[in-house]
């Protein structure tokens, strides 16, 4: 299992009582960084939906201002301050905080629809060995599609009896609800990843471990992302790409990830050559804690691999 972020003496909490009776078995997790205005907008949908769902914070900021925003909302939030950036890794963080049995991740841009999380619990109640649910996204005031709804739909992986939806081995951080048992036993999202297409190894570890990862549309979140959003990530789903290729699958395929990267630093493409250099610098741990996939998991990465659609960059395999 891989470590777990510890909480630092500087963490700082923020209780608040909650109203109505709600579901009382969902929390949602939501990962925050120097956005106090969107953490806002996303602590205050999710409170109003009517499954009243506690709330966990990690807030990654630089400064207090996350946790002024949030300091006097009449709602069940708490807000958990590392002390530090911990990336994906504060998803870590919240889960084992967290008192129900499941446990909804959001970010500081996205939130949940009514009734999605109510649904979501009784799937995870009927299903015992579903792990993992993946959600459909809809972007923006719009309510656009987000490109990656296509690609999990068109999954090509069996659909399995004793689970709901599509088998997948891809979600969208934000818009999914975990078995917490099932997310802790696998080691949740990796340390040596910490932000930037994490989500192919949770889903490769859970499958791994005989939980169920799965697509299920009639669930869905709402994701409002910023104009221009972060910039600089790009070579972090290029380094992640390829660690996670190091970490569980066969060499070969490690090898000519690593020599296509190889290649696009020499050609000078932007940010390889940085995420060329960090992946090399990860190498030896990735190498000491690699752990290839099972034979039925590698495969079904294989039948992904010649049968999916084109994806978003950075959206792992569906």
């Amino acid at each position: 299992m891989s470590p777990q972020p510890r909480p630092e003496e500087s963490r700082a909490e923020v209780p608040a009582g909650r109203t109505g009776a709600g579901d009382g078995r969902v929390t949602v997790a939501v990962i925050t960084r120097d956005r106090p205005a969107g953490i806002l907008r996303t602590v205050n949908a999710l409170t109003a939906l009517p499954e009243r769902p506690p709330v966990i914070v990690i807030d990654n900021s630089s400064d207090d201002s996350t946790l002024e925003a949030l300091r006097h909302r009449p709602s069940s939030v708490r807000v958990l301050r590392p002390g530090r950036n911990t990336g994906a890794l504060g998803r870590n963080l919240a889960v084992r905080r967290a008192d129900t049995p499941y446990v909804a991740f959001s970010d500081d841009d996205s939130w949940w629809t009514r009734g999605a999380l109510r649904q979501a619990a009784d799937l995870l109640d009927r299903h015992p060995r579903l792990g993992l649910l993946a959600a459909r996204t809809l972007v923006g005031p719009d309510r656009a599609e987000d490109p990656l709804n296509a690609v999990l739909a068109a999954s090509p992986l069996p659909r399995e009896a004793d689970l709901p939806g599509r088998p997948v081995l891809g979600f969208l951080a934000c818009a999914c609800v975990v078995r917490r048992d099932a997310y802790l036993g696998a080691g949740g999202y990796h340390p040596l990843l910490f932000f930037g297409g994490e989500e192919t190894l949770l889903a490769y570890d859970l499958t791994a471990r005989g939980w169920g990862v799965t697509y299920e549309p009639s669930l869905t979140a709402r994701h409002h992302p910023e104009p221009g959003g972060r910039d600089g990530r790009s070579y972090l789903l290029r380094r992640n790409e390829v660690l996670t290729l190091w970490l569980r699958r066969p060499l070969p395929v490690a090898l000519r990830a690593t020599a296509r990267l190889t290649a696009a630093a020499t050609a000078g493409e932007p940010g390889a050559r940085r995420a060329l250099r960090e992946m090399a610098v990860r190498l030896p741990a990735a190498l000491a804690r690699r752990r290839p996939l099972p034979p039925h998991v590698e495969a079904a990465t294989r039948l992904l691999e010649r049968r999916a659609p084109a994806r978003p960059e950075g959206s792992g395999p569906a």
